[in-house]
């Protein structure tokens, strides 16, 4: 699959050709670098490593050093292997925007914003409504019994409860390219993408 490497810039709203107004998420896509190309012969599949934002050398740790010196390609913060990659590459050479056309359809894959710890109502969506009579007074968020006494007296794993929410990969399928501004390197979405603004985002195309 192709794919590119990006930072969410914030959302912001697009005019389309028949005056539509679309809500779209701006990404700085690119451009990308390639730090390795793995073939079917060597690797056992075929691959193309990109690296993407500078990074201070001091940050960098040796065998990364190594691996950007021997592609001819300053040190990065971020590194997505792709595997199948339609358009071949080697080493040190750029990936931009221009892979992609407009109106085309991309996966967007980011990491969600964190929330910290919750309850059940905003976690899950429990209703959070019981009987408020009876002299029930500071149960109404309460999860209420979450397993049988003395059979099987445990609580089953994946059993919805209170804890930490969001800080997670999360994949967004089928998000319509808009508007492609190869001269900044943006790339217009529409809809939301996961992450908060300047978080990596990973645009693939199957």
């Amino acid at each position: 699959m192709k794919g590119i490497i990006g930072k969410k810039v914030g959302m912001t709203s697009f005019f389309g050709d028949n005056g539509r107004q679309l809500q779209v998420t701006v990404i700085e896509a690119g451009p990308c670098y390639v730090t390795q190309v793995r073939t079917v012969e060597k690797d056992g599949y075929s691959a193309l490593q990109l690296a993407f934002d500078d990074a201070k050398p001091k940050n960098v740790t040796k065998p990364l050093k190594g691996h950007f010196e021997k592609s001819g390609v300053t040190p990065k913060k971020k590194i997505v292997e792709f595997r199948d990659f339609p358009i071949e590459r080697n080493l040190g050479e750029t990936i931009e925007v221009d892979i992609f056309t407009e109106g085309e359809k991309v996966n967007a894959i980011g990491t969600s914003k964190g929330k910290g710890f919750q309850g059940v109502v905003r976690r899950h969506g429990f209703s959070g409504v019981g009987m408020r009579t009876h002299g029930q007074h500071n149960r109404l968020r309460a999860p209420g019994s979450i397993g049988a006494s003395s059979f099987p007296s445990r609580v089953f794993k994946g059993m919805r409860m209170a804890g930490r929410m969001g800080g997670v990969k999360v994949k967004v399928k089928n998000l319509q390219i808009v508007k492609i501004l190869p001269d900044k390197n943006l790339i217009l979405v529409r809809g939301a993408v996961p992450g908060h603004n300047g978080s990596y985002v990973i645009l693939e195309k199957k």
